[in-house]
């Protein structure tokens, strides 16, 4: 075990103790006093440890923490609002007995009546910092994904503010061009606060971000995908951790386009073949990307692999004999056209969602998997009168607004 893990394994152990004994049981300063001399170990090699939580995973500076995949603190951590911390400059032993005492109550909260009560605000005891990721007080350099919306804002017919963590993934986009670095803790978090979001609003719709500016269409891309993803992997009646596998199989699936330069994906007109082919190694650069970031997602480096593959051996990566896709790959892929054909795009215009459905039921069977494509076109016709119906009630707000107001 690294020295990273065996610090967390210690942080475990002294939250465990001081939620167990009282205040002043010799118990809880034996446990903070070994868990400290840990991270002064840790420090030694790495002065400014950076750790993130994401579900059951433990994500050290920027890599999982394989040998802590039974580790339960990570997710009882995350649920108790600290998904990221940090350690920078000097820390004292009563600083970091102040930062365990901290999260100690943290996590009793979570364990009395407090449950499902109000997320836990960014702390900081001296010179620990922690928090949910990508909280901006919390970390300049850090993406905003925001606090899980409430079910009284779905129910009034709000239209849903995917703004945050389209931002998010944004910055994702640009930590992996200018770093070539994976932030897999970001993108986790983005995943989960989208599958919360798809839930609470799908008696209304799915959530589908609308293009404003070209520029915005790989992240905006990246989050529909995954949205429509999930709600498909849903339908098909898979699990929880398979849905939100897919969820960030999907919101993954084009990270290898930050290779590609942007005047090439901004291009109004035909492609010339060496501009075709650049484009063309998205997928494997995608999946290189991934794996390079984390050997634990590897069904995302196999969607982004295969996205662009066909059932009957069209499309690209070229197919290897006898090779069929990923289950994820075959819904990405429904998933990926729609949202590409609906979006307007500098070299054509959108295509209306009854031209898309009819498109996708012609090529059932040859393109896309029959039982994938039947599911999604069932799960689109639902949800377009919901959106409808969103859209008018909207439009209607927006009037009254304006009559309010004289405009």
């Amino acid at each position: 075990m690294n020295d990273a893990s065996r610090f967390l394994v210690s942080v475990g152990q002294a939250l465990a103790k001081m939620t167990l004994y009282a205040e002043g049981h010799p118990a809880r300063a034996h446990a903070a006093e070994a868990s400290f001399e840990l991270l002064r170990q840790l420090r030694k090699t790495d002065p400014r440890p950076v750790f993130s939580f994401v579900g059951r995973e433990a994500i050290f500076q920027r890599s999982a923490l394989r040998e802590l995949g039974d580790w339960d603190w990570s997710e009882r951590l995350s649920a108790a609002g600290v998904q990221r911390l940090e350690f920078e400059g000097d820390v004292t032993p009563e600083d970091f007995r102040a930062f365990l005492e901290e999260v100690a109550n943290r996590v009793s909260l979570i364990q009395s009546a407090w449950v499902g009560g109000p997320p836990a605000q960014p702390g900081r005891a001296a010179p620990i910092r922690f928090g949910a990721i990508g909280v901006r007080d919390f970390s300049d350099q850090a993406p905003h994904v925001p606090a899980e919306p409430n079910e009284s804002t779905e129910a009034s017919g709000e239209s849903t503010d995917l703004s945050e963590e389209a931002d998010a993934v944004a910055w994702m986009h640009g930590e992996v061009q200018e770093n070539l670095a994976l932030p897999v803790g970001e993108a986790g978090l983005v995943v989960t606060s989208l599958a919360h979001t798809m839930r609470q609003s799908q008696r209304l719709l799915l959530p589908l971000l609308t293009l404003k500016e070209f520029d915005q269409y790989t992240t905006t891309h990246a989050l529909n995908v995954s949205v429509l993803a999930m709600g498909l992997a849903e339908r098909l009646g898979l699990s929880a951790r398979e849905v939100k596998a897919y969820g960030m199989a999907g919101l993954l699936h084009d990270v290898g386009k930050v290779r590609v330069p942007r005047e090439i994906l901004r291009h109004a007109g035909p492609l010339t073949d060496e501009e075709r082919a650049i484009v063309r190694r998205h997928p494997v650069d995608g999946a290189q990307i991934i794996l390079r970031g984390c050997r634990r997602h590897e069904i995302c480096a196999v969607v982004a692999y295969e996205h662009h593959m066909m059932i009957d051996r069209g499309g690209y990566p070229l197919h290897r004999p006898g090779r069929e896709c990923h289950h994820a790959s075959v819904l990405v892929h429904v998933c990926d056209v729609f949202d590409a054909l609906r979006t307007h795009r500098p070299y054509r215009a959108a295509w209306g969602t009854a031209d898309i459905l009819a498109y996708i039921d012609r090529r059932m069977g040859s393109e896309f998997d029959p039982d994938a494509a039947q599911a999604f076109i069932r799960m689109m016709k639902e949800s377009e009168p919901r959106a409808a119906a969103a859209r008018a009630l909207e439009s209607e707000h927006v009037a009254q607004t304006a009559v309010a107001l004289d405009l």
